[in-house]
């Protein structure tokens, strides 16, 4: 009895070479760095934002829907 031939399947060369075409991009996207306008996005949301405070009461949930 045949078995059924696989469809759609990449054999190894292909994929060895999609893989490193794949590995060569994304090295150069990699050597670019970071962009300083994302670097400065970052720092600024590592600061907390200036506001009113919430304490801890204890268990109490306390909800704060910018009502104040």
């Amino acid at each position: 009895m045949r078995e059924a031939k696989k469809q759609g399947g990449l054999n190894a060369e292909i994929q060895s070479r999609i893989g490193h075409q794949l590995r060569a991009m994304y090295d150069d996207i990699v050597r670019q760095g970071v962009p300083e306008r994302f670097v400065e996005l970052v720092r600024k949301l590592d600061v907390p934002p200036p506001g009113p405070h919430v304490e801890d009461t204890g268990g109490e949930t306390i909800k704060n829907n910018g009502r104040d």
